[in-house]
């Protein structure tokens, strides 16, 4: 866009007519219900997800010889972010947790994907 192409005004928000910043607010929230109102009909939609820790290539021989308390060697180092895939398309990088008794998993990224 050049110097020389029509530019669209910017309000005054200063002015004296301007929306008062409350009701911003307000509309920006309206907006949100009006989105997940919107969404309501994939809330239902069943999708997999998978916390990946890390991954290992072996042949099957070596995979036959794997027993019950068999160490096995991951690509990945103690404290690395742990992809997180939805539908097996990697969406997050996240932490593993301890929740009470059970592990989880804290998103600390979103991976944005590009449209093809």
């Amino acid at each position: 866009m050049s110097d020389t192409d029509a530019q669209v005004p910017l309000p005054d928000l200063n002015a004296a007519d301007a929306p008062p910043m409350d009701d911003l607010a307000y509309n920006e929230d309206e907006q949100a219900s009006r989105i997940a109102a919107d969404l309501e009909a994939v809330f239902d939609v069943p999708v997999q997800v998978s916390a990946v820790l890390g991954r290992s290539k072996m042949d099957v021989g070596e995979l036959l010889k794997l027993g019950p308390g068999t160490v096995l060697e991951l690509d990945r180092r103690v404290g690395e972010a742990i992809d997180i895939y939805v539908n097996n398309r990697l969406v997050a990088r996240g932490e593993v947790v301890l929740v009470e008794d059970k592990l989880g998993v804290t998103m600390t990224e979103i991976i944005k994907a590009e449209r093809s």
